[in-house]
């Protein structure tokens, strides 16, 4: 059973944008997007480790800032023809609260 951890409200994520949360040693990035769906990855991109938290928001992927690799926000994967993965995280909204699993 996943435990959760409560790391903020919806409205301290940008529509299309992140927030990064530190936990287990562990830096996560929370994406939320136009439509308020929210998606959680290990804040590194699987090509050379670029800050996913700090690329653009588009549908549901993120462009990494550093090689613009465009990563699927749902898996984790790198979008062909790159390949490569990220960690993804549980992610749940409750009641305005954003709750992170699989941490701790």
């Amino acid at each position: 059973m996943s435990q959760w951890l409560e790391v903020g409200n919806l409205d301290d994520i940008p529509r299309l944008g992140s927030r990064v949360v530190k936990t287990g040693g562990e830096e996560i990035a929370i994406f939320r997007t136009a439509d308020d769906r929210l998606f959680a990855l290990r804040n590194a991109c699987p090509h050379k480790g670029g800050p996913l938290s700090e690329g653009l928001v588009h549908g549901e992927r993120v462009a990494c800032p550093l090689h613009n690799w465009n990563i699927d926000l749902e898996s984790g994967e790198a979008v062909a023809p790159d390949k490569g993965c990220t960690r993804r995280y549980e992610v749940k909204l409750e009641q305005g609260r954003v709750l992170l699993g699989g941490v701790g």
